[in-house]
């Protein structure tokens, strides 16, 4: 996944090789995540998971993602570039979600901490052009030629080592026929209000917060503990790359209360973060960078409980549909605020950039806790008085437990 901010983590550099405003920027990474959105509902509509071997879907699929990648390289303007990054982002489809699939076959009872655990290495992963960047006498090359080798390493060990689990997953493919039936479920619906809510932050924190870190520390006095340029890219590597240990955390604590109550915590924390780090622009760097890590952590920690949701709620024959549904049009929301912070930066400066991200936290947190009051079971009647008796139950997270 190291392929997905390359041309992010370079940005300045493309900027200037092809004379790029900040939107059209902004179009190199929003073409990624339209490129995903593209390719996975192919392969949803082909029900290419389920025609094609696991590992030789995951394999193939990053050796081209790998190839579109390092074409980036000879683009010779704007608009090669932006197909060459839709290019990678459809490709990618082959990768993330069959890999979530791959490794859920071999958990049960932690598959809460598992599918967290590895959404936390993708993460790490689209945070590792960021450290590329970082590395004395780096380039473009660097970075982008670094990313795809490290896909096509990722690419042989599936090829080589993978193995499905012992639980595989009953067939549930796209229809369009239940498109319908998804969008009248209420739960569904409510489950994929609270996957768009944390998109709609998500992307577009992934994608700027490095241009915000590097602002802030130019924009802050000398006395104010100014950053040197490798200790801003290290920060905006660490804003990303927190979220992995924050996956883990989710998927362990969701195992252990609620995916509820794990999802509104982040995106509380989250939103917080997106509001309050504007008010620290321009001041002391490291207390900069603490606020940037945190909000990193929080923001992605609730994203691998939001599928498994969506399999807890949906109709039982139209999970593939809801899920396949849930992600698109996560992906394609987040196109819009990857643009809308540029424009505001660009309007009234970076200090006022990130606090519209709030606004999916809190139309999430409302629509998971309305979720949770569906779902929490009305307490048995007492027939001698009418009184409700609180049963004795065990936390009902994991339907795999």
């Amino acid at each position: 996944m190291s392929l997905w901010f390359t041309a992010s983590a370079v940005s300045e550099e493309l900027g200037v090789r092809w004379e790029l405003s900040q939107t059209q920027i902004g179009w190199l990474a929003m073409a990624v995540n339209l490129g995903f959105v593209a390719g996975t509902a192919v392969a949803a509509v082909l029900n290419l998971a389920d025609i094609v071997r696991a590992r030789a879907y995951f394999a193939v699929s990053a050796v081209l993602a790998a190839g579109a990648n390092a074409a980036l390289l000879a683009a010779p303007g704007f608009g090669e570039a932006v197909a060459c990054r839709f290019a990678t982002g459809f490709l990618l489809a082959g990768v993330y979600p069959p890999a979530i699939k791959m490794a859920a076959t071999w958990f049960r009872s932690a598959r809460g901490l598992a599918v967290g655990t590895l959404v936390g290495a993708l993460t790490v992963g689209k945070a590792a052009p960021y450290l590329l960047d970082t590395l004395p006498a780096t380039g473009p090359e660097t970075v982008v030629l670094g990313a795809s080798a490290a896909a096509v390493a990722g690419a042989a060990l599936v090829a080589l080592f993978y193995r499905d689990g012992p639980f595989p997953f009953s067939r549930s493919p796209f229809s369009w026929g239940l498109v319908g039936t998804v969008a009248r479920h209420r739960e569904t619906r409510l489950a994929t209000g609270g996957y768009l809510g944390h998109m709609w932050e998500l992307y577009a924190m992934w994608t700027w917060i490095p241009a915000f870190l590097a602002a802030s520390a130019e924009a802050a006095a000398p006395a104010k503990a100014t950053a040197t340029g490798a200790a801003v890219g290290l920060a905006g590597f660490g804003a990303v790359a927190a979220g992995g240990l924050g996956c883990v955390w989710g998927g362990w604590a969701a195992d252990r209360t609620s995916r509820e109550r794990v999802v509104v915590l982040a995106m509380a924390a989250s939103g917080l973060c997106s509001l309050g780090i504007g008010l620290l622009f321009g001041q002391a760097f490291p207390l900069v960078a603490a606020v940037a890590l945190l909000w990193g952590f929080f923001v992605v920690a609730d994203s691998a409980q939001f599928s498994t949701i969506v399999t807890e709620t949906a109709p039982r024959d139209a999970v593939g549909t809801a899920i396949t549904l849930q992600t698109c049009l996560g992906f394609l929301l987040a196109t819009v605020t990857i643009q809308v912070v540029p424009s505001i930066a660009e309007a009234v400066g970076w200090r006022w950039a990130f606090p519209v991200l709030a606004l999916g936290p809190a139309t999430g947190i409302a629509a998971i806790r309305r979720l949770a009051r569906l779902r929490r079971p009305a307490p048995p009647i007492s027939p001698a008085g009418g009184v409700p008796v609180e049963p004795c139950t065990r936390p009902t997270s994991s339907p795999e437990r």
